[in-house]
This record gives C-alpha cells, structure tokens and sequence, in this order.
C-alpha cells in the first residue's frame, strides 16, 4: 500500500440513535378529530335526554299513572298475542310457500311466486281495510253473515298472517339456499331418509341465515301491530288512544305506548342475540 494512501474512519454513531427496528419509539396516531366528534355528540345527546326529562309538557307523572293501569296492560296482552299468534301461523305458511317455491312442479313455483309477489305488492294498511270490508264483497260465507265471521280481531290475524308469510317464505327460502349442497347430498349417500335429512342436516345451518332476519320480523310485525288500531283491535296503541279522547292528555298517553314498545323490543333484541349465538356456534361467528 503507498504511502499516500489515507485510510479515512467512518464517523462512530450517536449512542442514542436506535440499533433495532424494535427499539424505535411507537406514538399512537391523534384523533383529534373523532374524539371532538365524539364529545359533540355526547353534548347534544345530553341536552336532547335534558329536554325531554324537564320538559313539563311530557308530563311524567301522567306517564307513571297510566304505565301500568288495567287497560293499558290489557293492550299490551293483546299486542303481545297478536304477534306471537301472526308470527307462529305466518312463518308456518311461509315454510310451506318456501317449499313450493323450491319444489320441480312449475305450478307450485308459479303460485308460490304469486303469492309472495302479490302480497309484498300490496300495503299492509290496504290489505287490512280489504279483509275489514270483504263483507261487501260475500255477504254470506259458509252460512254465516260474514260481518259475524270476520271479527276485527279475526280480520287483524288474517290481514297479518298472511302479508308475514310472503316475506317469511322469502327468509326461509334464502336459508335454505344457504346450506351447501353437497352435505344435503353426504347425508343422502350415508342413506338418511328425506326427513332426517331435513331435521338433522338442513334445517339447523339453515337457520342461522333464518333467525337474523326472522328476528328483525318478529320486532317488526311487534310494531306492525299498532296498524290494527284502524279497525278497531283494542291493542296497545287503540287502548292508549281510547284514554286521551277522553282525558285529552295526548303526549303522555303516547309516550306509554312507546315506552312499552320500546322495553319489548329490548326484551326481543336480546333474546334473538342469545339466539343466533345458539345457532352461530362452531362457525367462528358466535360472539
């Protein structure tokens, strides 16, 4: 090596600046902006739940009146009824439309189809008022004046009934959809009959496509209930309504309505998450 050679040494480094990757500090990223997002809302929700609380005009000592009152608990029952006994026929019919929209006869896919087509067509309301003045149409069925047959409380399970069966059948058709077609077809080669096929292998991975959207139904057709105070059904909402025409107390006679409607809903909503976790386990999905 000559002698004019000069060996220059690299700079030695900082002994604060960092070796590893692992070593470097991590700064949470700010959000400023959701966090005066978050605030705002909770000032003008707090503001809004003050309002209603000291509004005078609520007038929550009515409210707690009438909460409770013989009446109203008997509008509750019935709404409570209504729905249970529209959802239990409603989805049974819907069953029964699924399979005819699934089965190889074309006739019964074509009357299935109709049907769900027809019904979802027509307003609930319409539907309602139809079967209140069918009278009108048949004086006499089988016998009877049809006024004495069709009872405001008969019009409203039939009115009901069968507006939820066509979208019933319309849930019950996409879950079964959803189940894979080749375990109906596994079961099938392990030689279980057509029955066991259904019970044990279709129908429970059926429904776990089935009960979230039969969930939201059964809350829906809670509320859709409230329409038959038109024809003269004594639910919650007509029991309310007879009150203030007489008291004239408008406002806290609705809110027991939507107090009552609001706790049962809330009751609903969390049996239908227990619910589709029953039906969501092994999937990854149950939380």
């Amino acid at each position: 090596m000559s002698s004019d050679t000069t060996l220059t040494k690299a700079p030695a480094a900082p002994d604060d600046l960092p070796v590893h990757a692992d070593e470097l500090p991590i700064v949470p990223q700010r959000r400023l902006g959701q966090w005066t997002a978050a605030a705002a809302v909770l000032v003008l929700l707090g503001l809004a739940v003050t309002s209603v609380l000291r509004n005078r005009a609520f007038q929550w000592d009515v409210v707690a009146d009438y909460f409770t009152s013989d009446s109203v608990l008997r509008g509750l029952w019935l709404t409570l009824w209504l729905t249970a006994v529209v959802m239990v026929l409603g989805f049974a019919l819907g069953t029964l439309l699924a399979a005819a929209r699934l089965s190889a006869n074309p006739v019964l896919r074509a009357v299935s189809w109709g049907y769900v087509w027809l019904f979802r067509s027509i307003p609930i309301l319409v539907q309602l008022l139809l079967w209140f003045n069918i009278g009108a149409l048949y004086p006499h069925l089988f016998g009877v004046r049809t006024v004495d047959l069709f009872t405001p409380i008969a019009v409203a399970i039939i009115g009901l009934t069968l507006h939820e069966a066509a979208y019933a059948a319309e849930v019950v058709r996409g879950g079964i959809l959803s189940v894979d077609r080749g375990q109906v077809e596994a079961a099938q080669a392990l030689g279980l009959s057509r029955w066991r096929r259904w019970w044990r292998i279709v129908l429970p991975q059926a429904m776990r496509a089935i009960v979230p959207p039969a969930g939201n139904m059964l809350i829906g057709t809670l509320k859709g209930t409230s329409i038959v105070s038109v024809i003269a059904v004594q639910d919650l909402l007509f029991s309310v309504q007879l009150v203030y025409h007489r008291t004239y107390q408008v406002i806290p006679l609705l809110m027991v309505a939507t107090v009552w409607y609001t706790v049962v809903t809330s009751v609903l909503s969390v049996g239908q998450y227990y619910v589709e976790k029953r039906y969501a386990r092994g999937t990854g999905a149950a939380r």
